[in-house]
Order: structure tokens, then C-alpha cells, then sequence
């Protein structure tokens, strides 16, 4: 066997060690169901063997199912439906997603004990292997975390996950587990039940023999007569208090934009009828059902595949050598520049963080101190973790001191002459290798460089608001930046554990250009006379996290207009849209109102109390429509053609090079409907003809700012995808 190792003691006890060799960590794949598959039959067949105790090689103990085995099963069902019809084909993809299911419920009632001795994490079938065991131990790990995550990718746990979490808590906590993909620490999990015992790492494999001595039990609770499930049966009184409201919720949150959640409210409510063998079979077809959905395949390319390709340097530089980045210098200790230093702090690197005055850098890092000592005092951090963060950052006013950094990053205000002051300050004080990076959302990159002594050490990051909770970075290059700070940048982002998507140097760049559509369309649907609260709620039904003018509000809506303005002065009137500009002068202008920053905008902002959509803004409308007169989809349209438009329109113009960081960028930058796969996978699911088709439907009820662009055409022309046009290049695919 390639990936595990199999020892009977003295006792008769087999420890089963799962240790891929050439991966970081263990995934299930087809060769691991096999070699797994033939040790269960070992230990049920042979009478020497009293039971079996399975644990990791490795310092976590699985990651889950290798999604890009159910990637390419995704491509033989697509090949089969064309070759043997859609039903042999669903037929394939039903006995092939389902030998995990039967082969966890071989080992649970093969008539010998299993243990899982769960020495780290434990994801996804990794933890439905666990869950398939007849006694579960974890080591003491802090570090461990344990869960179903599928959900996040468009799937759900269809190793008989929904059937054996259903039957172990309550209903409504299953629902939620399974819904929200939770990953919980040891004691959690162990106060829910899902695993037994929580021992030192030393222990872990003894105490799991012990149990094994002691006469521990080869058969699951559910397959013992007379089992009683613990929130009783669907129909009885307390199940009648949970499925309907269960299901409430789960429209409200959802809009039912995603298959596998509504898989998960289907297969439990019905599992819960039925043997637990039924069960597995109607989730197994479920889950076969849902991995040929096109949400979950778009999804799992782009939340898996293409984020772990981003991950793993894709973009970056050939033969560009490893950077070894020990100090990095943050120069702005206000909200960003601090949250720059906490991340790379995090990371382990050592920070000089920078401002005005020694009292404004020390009141930055005070700040922070106050925020992690909040996670503390909510038992999200311990106190010894934030004090060994916070003892690597230094607060000073010295330029001097970036001299020996690997890396300086500027985060000071958005203001073109504020940072020429600034880069004139770091360039004096730094040396000929240290990469500078600037932190900006819309100032040019190029221009920025052309104030710097070597352009080429020039590069723009731009980091994304919390800065700590935000996954993204985006990555601009300038017209001069070298491989060197492109590399520089890519291993320093990969350090901080965020992913990186690498854009070229335009107004906007990708990602604020983009979600900029979204915010303008919101304010045209207002001048169009459509209500408020309507918007803001098909905003979200559209899949969106958070209304147009709902976000407006958190970026600040003096920053539009600001961008508004210079938009005009750069490029012309024909440049912006009057309707929204006549919009934002009289709420910034005349009206005073900002944004959240100052408690009014589109919103009001209360005290005490959630936010409200401000009154005034009816007053504003010279137009009111009737809302049942409106067209929910089309506005639904609206609001996601827009963003997948002109991201097509960045990709023409070469601000974008590669579709995975199109996608990836859109969903982790402004989370643009994650069940759709991202902007150009939006494109791409609905066909670009029909898309064109819509393109020009709505750009003769609106307006030219939905005309179709040239690169688009040619593709509806030829029937293209981006996937298929400008597929990525193959990396090899690891753990």
C-alpha cells in the first residue's frame, strides 16, 4: 500500500497509519478509498485481529475528499452524456460519488471496533471517516479544528455525513452545523458529542487501544434496537417546531440560490424517516444530484481549484528566486496600516510600523492592542499569543528605521500628494534591494512609480477592509515593476496567509472598478424610480452579501462622489452617468450625509439600534414606480450583468490576464454571488450568447453602459467560454 501502514500488536489491535507520501497532507482520493477499502476487509476477515485503531502520519489528520477527483468526475459526466446519454451518464456519477458512503458503512458494520485516534484537523470525509468509527479521540491541539465544510463549496458531506450528524445532536444543531460548515476546536466538538475523549497527543493512540481492551462496542447507537434519535421524530411535536422554521430561515439567508443547501435540508428531513441504509442511499443520490449541478462545479473550480492554484504562486515569476522576507515596513498607523502590521506580525515577520510622530505610531499600535485584547476577553486569542504578536511590532517616527526592511509598504491617506511626501520620505531612508509596495485602491501605480528612484522595486498592494478578516489581496502592476517585487510581493502575501490576484496597472484597477457598477447601478435603479428597500433586498437576493446602497454606505458615499468628480475631470463628462451624479452631490453636498463614518447616508445610523433606510431618499426620486410593476429578475440582472460585464470589458483591456483570478478576485474581493462561481464563471454557465442576448436587452432599456464589448461578441459568435478560450495552464495539484 502507497498511503498507509498497517501493524497488529500483541493484542491483536491493528494501528492503521495514513501517510500520503508527497503531500503535505491527507486527502481522499480514489487509490486511498481502495487501500482503505482492503484494509477493512483485513480486519473484519481475519479473527486475529480484535479491532483497529486509525490515525495520520502527518500533523493534521485529513483535509478532506481531493476535489479535483470530483472536478474530473464532473468532466466524464459532461463526456458520457455526449457518448451514452444522460442516463448512463448520471448513473456513473451516482455508483462512483457514492463508494465512499458504502465503504464508511462497511467499516461501521464490519462486526470489529474502529477507533479514530484524530491527531489534528480533521475536514470534510476526514471527519465523516472519524464520525463512521465506533469511538473517536483527539489529541490536545489547539490548533485542531474539525467540521463539514462542503457546504462552502457548493457540495455537501455525502459520505453518510447529513445521516450520522442528524442521528448524534438535535435537529436544529445539526441543520446549523451542516449548514454554516463550522470548524470546531476539540472542546467544542467534545461537548457536542461528536467526538469522545480529548487526551493529550502523547495518549492518543494507547487511550484508543484501551478502549478497543475494554470490551468497546463494533456497532453504532443508530444500528442498536430500540435507538431513539435525540430530537425525536420528524413529526412528533418538537420536529414540526424544527423543519418549518428551519426552512424559513434557510430561504431568508439563502433566497435559494444554492442547490446543496437545500440538498441538506431535503436529506435530513427525509434520512430522518428512514434505516439508516435508505438514508445513505437518498443521500447518496442527492449528492450525486448536487456534484452535477453547475453552482457546485463552478464552485469548486473556483473556490478550490482555482484558489489553491492562486495560493500555491501560479502567477508568479518563473526562476524568480525565493524571497527571504524577515522585516516589513508599514509606513500609516491608522486603521489600515495597522491592520497590515497585525497580519504580518501574525505571520511571524518582524514590523517597523511608521507615522507622523512617535505618539500617532504608538496610538496606531495602541489601538491594535485593544483589539486583540477584545478577542481575549472573548476567548478567540490568548493573552500570551497577542503579547508575542504585538512584542514584533515597533512604533516609530524614524524613517531611518525601515533601512533594514525586506519590504515597506505605504498605507498612509488616499491622497496623491500625502504619499508623493511619503515615498520621497521611505526612498531617502531604505536600500537598493528593498521592494516598496503601495497600498491604494484607485491612485495609478505607474504614475505613483514614476516619483520613486527605481520604478522597477515599485509594485501596488491593495489590501481590503478589516484587513485581518479579508482574504483577498490584489496585486497592481505598474508599466516598470520587475519580477523581482512581483515575487517579492506574491511570497509575502503567501506569508500572511491571504490569496493573491495579480492585475495590471488601470483606473480602478479590477476590483474597485468593478464593485463601483454595482454601487452606480443601485443608484440609477433609485433615479429610475424603484424603491429603496427594494433594491437593497434584490441585492441580495441576487446573491450579493450586502445591498448597493448598503455597501455605498460602508465605503463611504463622499468617496464616490470624490471618485465621481475626478472621474470627470480625468476623462470628461461622457465619462460618468448625470442621474448618479446629480444623486451624490445633493446627498454629499447639500445634505451632509457620508456614510456610516458620520452615521447618515442611505442609511440612518442610530445610537442604539440597527440601521435604517433614511426617509429623505423618496423625497429624492422624481420618479416613484409601482413595485409590483417591477421585474424582480430583471433587476436581479441588473445588478450581476453589470459586474460580469465589466469584468469581461477588464479582461479585454488586459487589466485582467487570467480567469481564475477574475473569478477568485470577484467572490473573496466584493463577494459577488459565490453560488454563481464568480463573474466570468457567471458568463460562463449562462452561455455568452444568451449573455450577449441579455447584454443588449438591457442596454436598450437602459442605456449603453450595457453594451455589449467587442471580445464578447467574438466569443457569442463563436460560442466560447472563457474557461474554454483562455484556460489556465495545468499546475499539478497538491494537498
Amino acid at each position: 500500500m502507497a498511503n498507509f501502514k498497517v501493524d497488529t500488536d500483541a493484542d491483536g489491535i491493528a494501528l492503521v497509519t495514513w501517510d500520503m507520501p508527497d503531500r503535505s497532507m491527507n486527502v481522499i482520493t480514489m487509490e486511498v478509498i481502495e487501500e482503505l477499502s482492503g484494509i477493512v476487509e483485513k480486519v473484519a476477515g481475519d479473527a486475529a485481529i480484535k479491532g483497529a485503531v486509525i490515525t495520520s502520519g502527518k500533523d493534521t489528520f485529513c483535509g478532506g475528499a481531493d476535489l479535483t477527483m470530483l472536478e474530473r468526475m464532473g468532466a466524464i459526466y459532461a463526456e458520457k452524456v455526449r457518448s451514452q446519454g444522460e442516463e448512463a451518464a448520471a448513473a456513473f456519477v451516482f455508483e462512483e460519488s457514492r463508494k465512499l458512503s458504502q465503504l464508511y458503512r462497511r467499516l461501521e458494520t464490519c462486526g470489529k471496533p474502529f477507533v479514530c485516534a484524530i491527531n489534528g484537523t480533521a475536514m470534510g470525509g476526514g471527519f465523516e471517516l472519524a464520525l463512521a468509527c465506533h469511538h473517536r479521540v483527539a489529541a490536545d491541539n489547539p490548533k485542531t479544528r474539525l467540521g463539514l465544510p462542503e457546504i462552502k463549496i457548493g457540495l455537501f458531506p455525502g459520505a453518510g455525513g447529513t445521516q450520522r450528524i442528524a442521528r448524534m445532536l438535535q435537529p436544529a444543531d445539526a441543520l446549523q452545523f451542516l449548514l454554516k460548515g463550522d470548524q470546531l476546536k476539540t472542546d467544542r466538538a467534545k461537548a457536542m458529542k461528536l467526538i469522545d475523549a480529548v487526551v493529550p497527543q502523547d495518549d492518543l493512540v494507547k487511550t484508543a487501544k484501551e478502549w478497543i481492551k475494554a470490551g468497546g462496542k463494533a456497532e453504532a447507537p443508530w444500528d442498536v434496537k430500540g435507538f431513539k434519535f435525540p430530537g425525536g421524530l420528524v413529526y412528533s411535536k418538537a420536529g414540526m417546531m424544527t423543519f418549518p422554521a428551519a426552512n424559513a430561515i434557510y430561504r431568508r439567508e439563502t433566497y435559494d440560490n444554492y442547490p446543496a443547501a437545500r440538498a441538506i435540508m431535503q436529506v435530513v428531513y427525509e434520512g430522518l424517516q428512514l434505516p439508516m441504509d435508505v438514508a445513505l442511499r437518498v443521500e447518496s443520490r442527492w449528492f450525486a444530484k448536487i456534484l452535477r449541478s453547475p453552482e457546485a462545479a463552478a464552485m469548486i473550480r473556483t473556490l478550490f481549484v482555482s484558489m489553491q492554484d492562486l495560493n500555491k504562486g501560479a502567477r508568479r515569476p518563473a526562476g524568480a528566486p525565493a524571497s527571504a522576507i524577515k522585516t516589513v515596513g508599514v509606513v500609516g498607523a491608522g486603521f489600515m496600516g495597522a491592520g497590515i502590521a497585525q497580519v504580518s506580525a501574525a505571520a511571524g515577520l518582524n514590523v517597523v510600523l511608521i507615522d507622523r510622530d512617535q505618539e500617532t505610531a504608538e496610538k496606531g499600535k495602541a489601538a491594535l492592542h485593544k483589539s486583540l485584547s477584545d478577542r481575549v476577553a472573548k476567548g478567540r486569542m490568548k493573552s500570551a499569543e497577542r503579547d508575542g504578536l504585538l512584542a514584533l511590532i515597533t512604533p516609530s517616527a524614524d524613517y531611518g528605521a525601515l533601512k533594514g526592511c525586506d519590504l515597506v509598504i505605504e498605507a498612509v491617506f488616499e491622497d496623491r500628494k500625502v504619499k508623493s511626501e511619503v515615498i520621497a520620505k521611505i526612498q531617502a531612508a531604505i536600500g537598493d534591494n528593498t521592494v516598496f509596495a503601495s497600498n491604494t485602491s484607485t491612485l495609478p501605480i505607474s504614475s505613483l512609480a514614476s516619483e520613486f528612484k527605481d520604478p522597477p522595486r515599485f509594485v501596488g498592494i491593495h489590501f481590503f477592509s478589516p484587513v485581518d478578516r479579508m482574504m483577498l489581496v490584489e496585486i497592481i502592476l505598474g508599466k516598470d515593476t520587475g519580477d523581482k517585487a512581483l515575487a517579492v510581493a506574491l511570497d509575502y502575501v503567501r506569508a500572511i496567509r491571504k490569496t493573491p490576484i495579480v492585475v495590471n496597472d488601470a483606473r480602478g484597477f479590477y476590483t474597485s472598478r468593478v464593485v463601483g457598477t454595482y454601487i452606480r447601478e443601485g443608484h440609477l435603479m433609485l433615479a429610475d424610480g424603484v424603491p429603496a428597500a427594494m433594491i437593497e433586498n434584490v441585492g441580495r437576493m441576487a446573491g450579493m452579501p450586502v445591498g448597493p446602497l448598503s455597501l455605498n454606505d460602508e465605503v463611504a458615499v463622499d468617496l464616490a462622489w470624490k471618485i465621481l468628480k475626478a472621474t470627470e475631470a480625468d476623462l470628461g463628462p461622457d465619462a460618468i452617468e448625470p442621474r448618479q451624479k446629480t444623486l451624490l452631490e445633493e446627498l454629499v453636498e447639500k445634505r451632509g450625509r457620508f456614510g456610516r463614518k458620520n452615521g447618515k447616508g442611505f442609511y440612518d445610523y442610530p445610537a442604539n439600534g440597527p440601521k435604517k433606510l433614511w426617509p429623505g431618499l423618496a423625497e429624492l426620486q422624481t420618479v416613484k414606480l409601482n413595485p409590483d410593476s417591477i421585474d424582480v429578475a430583471e433587476l436581479k440582472m441588473r445588478l450581476l450583468g453589470i459586474q460580469a460585464l465589466e469584468t469581461a470589458r477588464c479582461f479585454e483591456e488586459q487589466v485582467l490576464t487570467d480567469v481564475r483570478e477574475a473569478d477568485v478576485g470577484s467572490i473573496l474581493g466584493f463577494g459577488f454571488a459565490p453560488f454563481t462561481g464568480g463573474t466570468l464563471s457567471f458568463i460562463d454557465m449562462m452561455g455568452t450568447k444568451k449573455f450577449v442576448e441579455l447584454c443588449r436587452r438591457l442596454e436598450a432599456k437602459f442605456g449603453a453602459r450595457f453594451a455589449p464589448n467587442k471580445l464578447l461578441l467574438e466569443m457569442a459568435e463563436k460560442n466560447e467560454t472563457f474557461y474554454g478560450r483562455f484556460a489556465p495552464p495545468k499546475t499539478k495539484k497538491a494537498a
